[in-house]
């Protein structure tokens, strides 16, 4: 099986591992990327990139699959998913998403952590922030918890998130946020602080049926010792893990979310006091960045198997849990990714005292 594809975000690391897990399993490949930085797409490692005004618009992406023929369209962040859903009907047939009303919704993590709710999957307890005067009436609402995540609405790689202790904790945060960044309060929602493992969940859905699944768990993080939170969506380590929870909280969101669901939806949860895993984010329509670079693990690469689902192959297997465990994912700034087994960490040369 032959394809083209066109990679937005192109010479970021998240396009760049993309492109490499593809080459692995699809061959011939014609891989085209955009972006509209011209020092990071000097960093793309496809075939042949375009250079986009800001910002992108959808002419410029039908522009591009017309000249080069393109098969499929790959999106690598949350705005590349938001216009080509806003825009579908102008890539009929080569876009593989959610539903318009799924992406809405993951947008906005506060309303899909309440939509959850509603539907009995495990999240955090999560609320709306409307003004600096609302604060003590969200915090008193959150009483049972004595350590709050505050966090921003919308946007990835924990933009805005931190613990806080009390409503003066949360007060001083906004100012903080709306003074030097000017980010009105309403952006910020509090949610229940989770304290648990940090897991990942990655899969795959053709029209309600699970097509695969992998699942990871985030052990440190870049620039987490530089963040009140100690924290970060970025991973430096992580690991593959097999727990059926994860797996079990996941299926439930996505069919909450929409019975029919196609599309790649990437899950962040994190346990609760009690253990329990408790989604925090759906990233629905893309991958997570950074967790390409483990597609190798296990009988079936994800990102070719997205790539055959939105080319309309029937993609059916026998082992929809795809992810030995073990395998660590070592991330640093300039190096490419290493993937290493548990088995083969400690070999190295010791010296004799």
């Amino acid at each position: 099986m032959g394809a083209r594809v066109l990679i937005m975000g192109a010479g970021a690391g998240a396009s760049n591992n993309l492109i490499v897990s593809l080459r692995a399993s699809i061959a011939p490949l014609v891989a085209v990327g955009c972006h509209d930085d011209p020092f990071i797409l000097k960093k793309s490692v496809a075939d042949r990139n375009y250079l986009l005004d800001s910002p992108i618009g959808i002419d410029d992406i039908a522009g591009i699959v017309q000249a080069e023929e393109i098969d499929v369209v790959i999106p690598t962040g949350d705005a590349h998913v938001q216009l080509l859903s806003d825009h579908r009907d102008a890539l009929t047939g080569r876009v593989y998403l959610p539903a318009k009303s799924v992406i809405d919704l993951c947008q906005d993590k506060c309303d899909l952590a309440n939509d959850l709710a509603r539907a009995g999957v495990p999240v955090p307890v999560s609320l709306p922030i409307a003004s600096h005067e609302s604060v003590h009436e969200v915090v008193a609402k959150l009483a049972g918890s004595p350590r709050l995540w505050c966090r921003m609405r919308a946007g990835s790689r924990s933009l805005g998130a931190t613990p806080v202790v009390g409503a003066d904790h949360v007060r001083s945060w906004l100012l903080l946020w709306q003074e030097l960044r000017g980010v009105a309060p309403e952006a910020f929602m509090l949610a229940e602080y989770l304290p648990g493992r940090d897991f990942l969940c990655q899969s795959l859905w053709r029209d309600g049926r699970l097509v695969l699944v992998k699942t990871f768990e985030r052990i440190s993080y870049f620039g987490g010792e530089n963040s009140p939170s100690g924290v970060s969506s970025l991973s430096s380590l992580a690991k593959t893990v097999v727990d059926d929870r994860i797996v079990g909280v996941c299926v439930a969101a996505v069919r909450a979310l929409d019975p029919h669901a196609c599309g790649a939806f990437s899950i962040d949860l994190k346990e609760n006091a009690g253990g329990i895993p408790c989604i925090t984010e759906v990233n629905a329509g893309r991958f997570f960045i950074g967790m390409t670079a483990l597609d190798h693990v296990g009988k079936h690469n994800m990102s070719a198997c997205f790539v055959r689902l939105a080319l309309g192959e029937d993609v059916v297997l026998d082992d929809v849990y795809d992810c030995p465990p073990d395998y660590y994912l070592v991330r640093d700034l300039d190096t490419p990714p290493g993937v290493y087994h548990a088995d083969d960490l400690l070999d190295f040369a010791r010296l004799r005292r």
